[in-house]
């Protein structure tokens, strides 16, 4: 059990000259559970996990991790090895997966939709987190972004911040840009993309800025540095309620997708994606915390779901504005 950087990954299989997921049979002695485990079926599952944090960071957590789920495959009758580890940037778990590195991965729904088309990867799971709807807490694998102003701001309604000033969270945020862009659009307030060219926010108002967080949004909302700026469902529950507190919504977009578990096009329809995927249903309850410490700090737990299903709403918001990801990189 490790987490592996990618270069170390990629030299490791092709020096072994196998693909993953491998499978052998292994009659060794079980660690945890005592005797011999048999002829369990071998296997080495790796998962890529999108970064937001250094390897060395997740050590620790990603090891708790593993743990749980060779148990569970054991339990399953897979003596598997599951290998977690954190490519360098969000296009290189998308690759990871293209090329056979990783057989599953921990995306974003934006990032779970490139790997769709580049990769052939489907998502198998949707994550169901603690978010606020309006002024509602609710389980869901979605939520929703707001365009907000000062509770003592003139302006009521989107159309009337036109010319004015916006902070959006980050130009590779879904909800804090994508949605809220294609809204725009869809209010026929701006133009949709045409030829190759993205949707042009400043095409409605005097000043975009990317302030890079939702808390710094609201910041500079807070100081009077912009007019409008932009807040989500999902963020720490402690800042949505102090936006929500001092502002006014004037426009909403979503449903946002959640994050997702996606598996890799060789990876799908084995018994070991099977087994792997009822694996990771059993991370709610008690075992919730280890994907809460790891990964999400609002997860609750997986619903089995499909990419159609889960990133509809997205695949419209990106064909509407004409945003490619790797393109914000």
């Amino acid at each position: 059990m490790r987490i592996l950087r990618f270069a170390l990954l990629a030299l490791a299989l092709l020096l072994a000259g196998c693909a993953t997921p491998t499978s052998t049979v292994d009659t060794r002695s079980d660690p945890v559970l005592g005797g011999e485990l048999g002829a369990l079926p071998k296997t080495t599952i790796t998962l890529a996990i999108q970064p937001t944090d250094n390897a060395a960071s997740l050590q620790d957590k990603a090891t708790e991790l593993e743990r749980f789920l060779e148990a569970s495959m054991r339990e399953k009758g897979f003596d598997a090895d599951i290998e977690i580890y954190v490519p360098l940037s969000h296009m290189g778990t998308v690759e990871a997966l293209r090329f056979g590195h990783a057989d599953a991965a921990f995306l974003g729904s934006w990032q779970s939709s490139i790997a769709n088309a580049r990769a052939g990867a489907e998502v198998v799971l949707a994550e169901r987190r603690e978010v606020i709807i309006g002024e509602t807490p609710s389980v869901e694998p979605y939520y929703f972004s707001y365009y907000v102003v000062m509770k003592d701001s003139p302006y009521q309604t989107l159309e009337d911040v036109r010319g004015k000033s916006v902070a959006y969270a980050s130009p590779t945020s879904g909800s804090g840009y994508v949605f809220p862009l294609a809204k725009l659009v869809q209010d026929g307030l701006i133009p949709p993309a045409a030829d190759g060219k993205e949707a042009d926010a400043k095409k409605f108002f005097g000043n975009v800025v990317f302030a890079g967080g939702y808390a710094q949004a609201w910041e500079s909302l807070k100081r009077g540095d912009v007019d409008v700026a932009v807040t989500a469902g999902d963020i720490n529950a402690q800042l949505y309620n102090t936006v929500l507190e001092n502002t006014r919504i004037i426009a909403e977009q979503g449903p946002v997708p959640s994050h997702a578990v996606v598996f890799s096009k060789s990876f799908q329809g084995t018994p070991e994606a099977a087994a792997f995927q009822e694996s990771l249903l059993e991370l709610k309850g008690e075992q919730r915390d280890l994907m809460r410490k790891f990964v999400s700090g609002i997860f609750v737990e997986f619903e089995p779901t499909t990419t159609q299903e889960h990133i509809a709403g997205l695949t419209s918001a990106l064909s509407a504005t004409g945003i490619k990801f790797s393109d914000k990189l």
